[in-house]
């Protein structure tokens, strides 16, 4: 196993070194059993309800003590680089998306088909194999999501509106999203300013052939595809079919504030479950982002939520946290007591089981999941080293399109050397 190297690290996340006074203090415990350091992130509600769940686990194993270590995303990861660099990592943890191979270069995870106590008897090897880090099962999803358009049913039904046809293209949504913006009685735009939505990007890519990234670790799209993407939401916001950067406060609009004002909104799937909660008196529905006339094969995608266990766990430990990860993935009432804001399960037999007792928009969100995951998908690679802040630098670009700073041809050039420049610097 390799051993960590902290300078490399350091520059693989792109993030400042922190001091390791800041670190939390190493596992305390009763002085018998095992004890498991478990981190994740999210909001208040999320941390509640995981604190509960991680009490029924140990009630059921009460040789078994976890140690909870929660942050806000942006804190995880800063604590996550400080503990890396004290080789001080919990034993179980969630991996935030833009780090997964960064840490997988350093060696941070533990292999995982060879630890009894993890059950993977519902996964297909094809499951396994989509599971797997350079041929290895070093992770395991915790969720599924799938890029998505979210509308609001309830105002279409009071305008007498109709979204396009399931078989919609780029250019159904496009026309569409510019005349109900023309036309609804309310005032209201078609879509928020969103192209820095990355989960509705690489849909745009893959089906024109291209990837986020390749297999190799470079980035797998060319200008023209990007300059096409920007220019396509471009001419919505020319048209007035989208809500201006000033009219949303910037590029990462707060559903809260816009939700009334717009029809529509790309997202990944779980995003209906916290956000259609903020109207609870409009009906929320999604769909799979159009198609356009010529995809190619094989585009469809999903995206994984992972935890890992830390290579440098005792020994001792390794079946506990076997049991721990079993719990988060293959556990029913785990899943009723922490929800489904991380996504559909990506265990076939939670995803039909879920139905049970998922309410109207997790609903919405498992069928979504699912009929794209029947869908035949080609390989789909994790954000290589080196590009922890790639989505900054596509929000940034994003701004200067619409701000007219810079042309498409001038923004996509700049964005794609940005986040070449940043890969090289990792490598």
């Amino acid at each position: 196993m390799r051993d960590f190297d902290r300078r490399a690290f350091l520059a693989l996340t792109g993030m400042g070194a922190m001091g390791v006074s800041g670190l939390l203090s190493g596992c305390g415990g009763s002085g018998s059993g095992t004890v498991l350091r478990y981190a994740w992130w999210g909001n208040t509600v999320r941390q509640q309800s995981y604190n509960q769940a991680l009490e029924a686990f140990q009630e059921a194993n009460p040789d078994i003590t976890v140690e909870p270590e929660f942050a806000e995303y942006t804190a995880f990861q800063e604590r996550m680089t400080t503990q890396m660099a004290a080789r001080n990592v919990a034993d179980v943890f969630w991996i935030a998306s833009p780090q997964v191979m960064t840490y997988e270069a350093n060696g941070l995870y533990r292999r995982l088909d060879d630890i009894p106590t993890l059950d993977l008897s519902d996964y297909s090897d094809e499951d396994i194999e989509s599971f797997s880090l350079n041929g290895e099962l070093l992770s395991m999803p915790h969720g599924v999501f799938v890029p998505v358009v979210r509308h609001n049913e309830t105002f279409l039904d009071e305008e007498g509106a109709r979204m396009p046809g399931e078989d919609w293209t780029w250019e159904d949504l496009s026309e569409f999203l510019i005349d109900y913006s023309a036309n609804n009685a309310q005032g209201r735009r078609g879509a928020t300013y969103t192209p820095d939505q990355d989960m509705a990007f690489e849909a745009w890519l893959r089906q024109r052939g291209q990837d986020l990234w390749t297999e190799e670790g470079t980035v797998g799209f060319d200008a023209e595809a990007l300059g096409d993407w920007f220019e396509w939401w471009r001419v919505l916001l020319d048209e007035g079919a989208v809500l201006s950067l000033g009219e949303q406060e910037g590029m990462q609009p707060d559903f809260s504030a816009v939700g009334d004002r717009v029809l529509l909104n790309f997202g990944s799937s779980n995003h209906i479950i916290d956000e259609a909660a903020m109207f609870p008196e409009w009906k929320y529905r999604l769909r799979s982002v159009p198609v356009g006339a010529d995809a190619a094969d094989g585009h469809r995608f999903l995206y994984y939520p992972r935890l890992a266990v830390y290579q440098g766990i005792d020994d001792d430990n390794v079946e506990a946290a076997g049991k721990l990860i079993d719990f988060n993935v293959n556990n029913a009432d785990f899943l009723r007591t922490v929800g489904l804001t991380m996504g559909a399960p990506p265990n076939p037999r939670l995803l039909a089981e879920a139905y049970d007792f998922a309410s109207e928009d997790e609903k919405e969100m498992l069928a979504v999941v699912e009929a794209d995951r029947a869908e035949q998908q080609r390989p789909r690679y994790e954000a290589p080293p080196g590009t922890g802040t790639w989505r900054e630098a596509m929000s940034r670009a994003s701004e200067n399109v619409a701000l007219g700073n810079a042309g498409v041809s001038q923004v996509t050039e700049e964005l794609i050397a940005e986040i070449q420049a940043g890969i090289d610097r990792g490598a």
